[in-house]
């Protein structure tokens, strides 16, 4: 698979053990994460004490720079990668925690907006990934799982939606690798061509959460862009993720009919087992936030929280892309993928900006 960090199954039931196994690679997390902090901050002072003039590089950037020139060039020990695989962990902690930065309010009327937007950037990315794999003439479900990845949230939905459709691990491991490869690119492009736009922190939050796959890279390239970019980025993808058990229910329906899948017997259950849950814990605190349940106090420790689990978070997306993997996946799920990101990233921009323009969010 393209994601060589991954959580080796642990043969012993010894908790603490199990926690041993994780400690190498949070350490590594945190290590990056730091010094990603410390290159910012070192390189603002230096080149304000020699009145420089030169771009100034997010710790977002450096954390993921620092990942990626490790896992690409002396690569990742063993030992390190149960550690590292928690930086889904961390996103998902950065994300509940977040949402003590949002009033319930302003939830509920910008994740109105992004509801809309949401809805119909899945049907125009499901129909055009679909189209796209059998002009190609992809395998029909790996053709499923690129258009499940790039309509919904990236690695975690083809994983999802792998199990639910009876896929190939073959079909699974060029899927991932074409989103893992497509939202590396995406970290680096999307905040060029928003500052190139002028685009507001809401629109371009609102873009990368429509149109970035994986939630890290939508987060990161949010954070890339501003502050207030990356709360809109992550409550827009908040609202694609929402969306993954009806998606993943409909493809398991559909090759269930053809007899390629298990039937889904309890709908209710299936869509429940499918649901991200850390979206409740977001739902969850910006409640008790608007309720303010929290102090002052309170609030800028959970934000100053929130922003270390995504510096960890940032780290592990720069670490588990390994650039070399990814070339052994082959050229047409990666054609395929491209394209359609391309086509889709376009018409998200478009949708995005006619709607700031008409709603004047």
């Amino acid at each position: 698979m393209a994601n060589a960090i991954a959580v080796p199954r642990l043969q012993t039931e010894n908790p603490f053990l199990q926690f041993a196994k994780l400690l190498p690679g949070v350490a590594l997390l945190v290590a990056i994460g730091y010094a990603g902090k410390v290159l910012e901050q070192s390189i603002g002072r230096y080149t304000k004490a020699h009145h420089l003039v030169v771009p100034n590089i997010e710790y977002v950037l450096w954390a993921i720079l620092i990942g990626l020139a490790i896992a690409n060039t002396i690569g990742v020990p063993q030992i390190f990668w149960p550690g590292v695989a928690t930086y889904e962990f961390w996103l998902k902690t950065g994300i509940v925690l977040l949402g003590s930065r949002f009033l319930l309010g302003d939830v509920l009327k910008l994740g109105g907006v992004s509801l809309g937007l949401v809805a119909i950037e899945l049907i125009i990315s499901l129909t055009f990934m679909t189209f796209l794999g059998r002009w190609f003439k992809l395998r029909p479900k790996l053709t499923s799982l690129l258009a499940v990845g790039s309509s919904i949230c990236g690695v975690s939905a083809i994983i999802a939606a792998q199990g639910a459709i009876d896929a190939d691990e073959e079909d699974s491991s060029f899927a991932i690798a074409a989103i893992l490869a497509l939202g590396a690119l995406a970290l680096f492009t999307f905040p060029l061509i928003g500052h190139a736009l002028h685009m507001s922190d809401k629109a371009f939050g609102l873009w990368s959460g429509l149109a970035v796959d994986n939630t890290a890279e939508a987060t990161a390239a949010g954070a890339l862009y501003s502050d207030a970019a990356a709360k809109l980025a992550v409550l827009a993808k908040t609202t694609r993720n929402a969306m993954i058990g009806f998606v993943v229910l409909g493809y398991a329906i559909y090759w269930a009919t053809k007899g390629q899948a298990r039937e889904v017997t309890n709908k209710g259950a299936f869509l429940w087992q499918k649901f991200p849950k850390f979206v409740l814990g977001f739902l969850l605190i910006s409640v008790l936030a608007t309720y303010q349940v929290f102090s002052k106090d309170q609030l800028g420790s959970l934000a100053n929280l929130s922003r270390w689990a995504f510096l960890l978070t940032f780290a592990g997306v720069g670490l588990r892309t390994n650039l070399r993997d990814m070339k052994k996946q082959g050229l047409r799920p990666f054609a395929v993928g491209a394209i359609g990101e391309v086509i889709i990233a376009v018409f998200t921009l478009a949708l995005v900006l006619g709607a700031e323009s008409i709603l004047h969010f």
